[in-house]
């Protein structure tokens, strides 16, 4: 008599399903941490928006925010200040709340910075935060190959822009020792009122009162003292 085959398969189908789910929940508790943390904060990483208008040139930034919006930033903080200040509490307080994977977004680069060489420190601190930037005007995209590549590029011309700065300031100062002049801040009496202050000195009137009587400052009249006393040695 012939056993009948069809009871067994069914149970055999109905128990794969689950030993594949025991298998697939084994190997999400077997990840490592780090790959943990990397699916984390992919699932949290956020794109956010960086919007500055002048104050000086009264403009509005609502293009800026609706730009950026349609971008997809979940949040956008806006600055009315001008792009050559450092202390701007909107773009600080963006920068301190980046996150791993998140990614900072800008209109156009010169709303996060007027000059390339803060520009490139805040970018720094972009990539130090694990963060990526992205800028919408210029289609620069930290996240991509050829966003990395225009980074580093930026980063060429600053270099670049230093080493020019540097070669023009000691060509200026050869000259200017050329020409008998010294560098640095000109003093603030001639070498006439320099004489008469160490007179006036020299008869008991108080260094204060000279320095009321010249209008400036009394550790003016002590560093002339000090020049006058070191020439004499």
């Amino acid at each position: 008599m012939m056993r009948e085959p069809c009871a067994q398969t069914v149970v055999c189908a109905a128990s794969r399903p689950a030993q594949q789910k025991q298998h697939a929940t084994r190997r999400t508790k077997l990840l490592p941490n780090d790959m943990q943390k990397q699916q984390t904060n992919a699932a949290s990483a956020k794109l956010l928006g960086y919007a500055r208008v002048s104050k000086a040139e009264d403009q509005d930034a609502a293009p800026q925010i609706e730009a950026l919006e349609a971008a997809g930033c979940t949040r956008v903080y806006e600055e009315h200040a001008s792009g050559g200040r450092w202390d701007r509490p909107e773009l600080h307080r963006l920068l301190d709340r980046l996150e791993p994977g998140d990614v900072l977004a800008v209109w156009k680069l010169d709303r996060l910075s007027r000059s390339l060489k803060d520009l490139l420190l805040i970018l720094d601190r972009v990539e130090k935060a694990g963060a990526g930037f992205r800028s919408l005007t210029e289609n620069i995209d930290s996240t991509t190959a050829s966003g990395r590549m225009m980074m580093q590029m930026l980063g060429s011309f600053a270099e670049f822009e230093r080493a020019m700065v540097r070669e023009r300031t000691q060509a200026g100062l050869r000259s200017a020792r050329a020409q008998g002049r010294r560098g640095g801040r000109q003093p603030k009496l001639t070498r006439q009122q320099q004489a008469e202050v160490i007179a006036m000195l020299a008869v008991g009137r108080s260094a204060a009162d000279v320095a009321r009587l010249f209008n400036v400052h009394r550790a003016t009249i002590s560093r002339i003292v000090s020049n006058a006393a070191a020439t004499v040695e």
